[in-house]
């Protein structure tokens, strides 16, 4: 049913309490988010990393923790509306303008946890790949089954929008999405891609795995 959708999109059900309100708020930003309540200047709150929650629960929708079979070989894709289609490794990545914040995750569920994230800011990539004019939407597809999520130009240019290759001063762990991750204080969990394969810069809005089950598409908080 809708409970253990919504506990799945998590991967812990911790929050029945808040789960209709997130979700609500979700909603409304659906509605007017992306005019109206979205900023591009308003940033999540940060935290000291001592703060940092002692347990971020994990979620994938594969029957087991996706692995890469050779990591060496992994590359993120960059391509669709794009003049400069690219292939990034992860040395390439690590070599980007470089990110790093602690703040308050959020899960549709109604839980929250605080951790440190490391990465390569989107607009970095967005920047090196040179869209065209008709580029207002980013897919983001995984390589746990294909998961995948859409998002507005606006939002994944925003300062706080990273590809996560770091969590808690350390390499992004499988459990998280290794080797590379979508990250965004300002949106709910399930919109932030795990174990990310491309980005494809698309002039109409992309679905997503839960967006097309009816979760909201924005997905802001």
């Amino acid at each position: 049913g809708g409970a253990a959708s919504l506990a799945a999109a998590c991967g812990w059900d911790g929050g029945n309490a808040l789960r209709p309100r997130l979700l609500d708020i979700s909603r409304l930003n659906d509605w007017v988010g992306e005019k109206l309540l979205f900023s591009s200047t308003r940033l999540a709150r940060t935290y000291d990393p001592a703060e940092r929650s002692a347990m971020l629960p994990s979620y994938f929708i594969s029957t087991a923790m996706p692995m890469l079979e050779n990591p060496d070989a992994w590359r993120l894709r960059v391509a669709g509306l794009v003049q400069r289609p690219l292939e990034l490794s992860l040395d390439e990545l690590l070599t980007m303008p470089r990110v790093t914040y602690t703040v308050k995750h959020h899960c549709v569920e109604g839980w929250s946890a605080i951790a440190t994230w490391h990465g390569v800011p989107v607009s970095a990539i967005v920047q090196r790949s040179e869209p065209l004019a008709a580029a207002r939407y980013i897919q983001f597809v995984s390589f746990d089954s294909d998961y995948s999520n859409g998002w507005d130009m606006a939002s994944a240019l925003h300062p706080q929008t990273i590809l996560a290759y770091g969590m808690n001063d350390n390499p992004l762990p499988p459990a998280h999405g290794a080797p590379l991750r979508l990250y965004s204080p300002t949106k709910l969990g399930y919109k932030m891609t795990k174990y990310l394969v491309s980005m494809t810069f698309m002039d109409r809005r992309p679905g997503g795995y839960w967006e097309d089950r009816g979760y909201p598409w924005f997905g802001g908080i």
